[in-house]
């Protein structure tokens, strides 16, 4: 398991990608993206409203550090995770790399419920992720990120070096 070091918790505040404050602005790149992820509940959520299944999903039925217990779930292949706040477990890793190679392999949608906390699972998907895909996350009180992968995996590789293992 690797912890984040603390002392570098700013560095995560900056999105990653461009930052939309109306969701519905983000639909038609979205739409056109060729592999989506998408990283939390609410983001989730708001593209299974808006008719648009991610290829996979990562949540933890909690929206901004509260309980959310919402029928966000419309897939078949269903997978869990154990995730402690403010860490990245080999369990996570493990199971997000599992979950993008079986997706791309037979081309059905997942979604990985994370026990603990998801919010970091977007740097294991930057270095995973097809090159062409999009990984959306949400920024709290500010909007929806949306990141091509290709645009930041080196950033990707520097954040994590902010990890020590535990």
């Amino acid at each position: 398991m690797y912890k984040l070091d603390e002392s570098k918790i700013n560095e995560f505040k900056e999105p990653f990608g461009p930052l939309y404050p109306d969701f519905k602005d983000a639909i038609p790149a979205i739409k056109s993206a060729n592999f989506l992820i998408s990283v939390g509940d609410e983001t989730t959520k708001n593209l299974v409203e808006n008719d648009i299944i991610p290829d996979l999903a990562i949540i933890d039925n909690r929206i901004q550090r509260k309980d959310h217990n919402h029928d966000i779930i419309r897939v078949d292949n269903i997978l869990n995770a154990v995730n402690p706040a403010g860490t990245l477990t080999s369990n996570l890793w493990e199971t997000i790399e599992s979950a993008i190679n079986s997706t791309i392999e037979d081309e059905e949608n997942r979604i990985i419920v994370v026990e603990g906390e998801e919010d970091l699972a977007v740097l294991p998907c930057l270095l995973m992720a097809p090159e062409d895909g999009v990984i959306l996350y949400g920024q709290p009180n500010e909007g929806l990120v949306f990141v091509n992968v290709m645009d930041a995996k080196d950033l990707a590789i520097k954040l994590l070096t902010y990890f020590n293992e535990a």
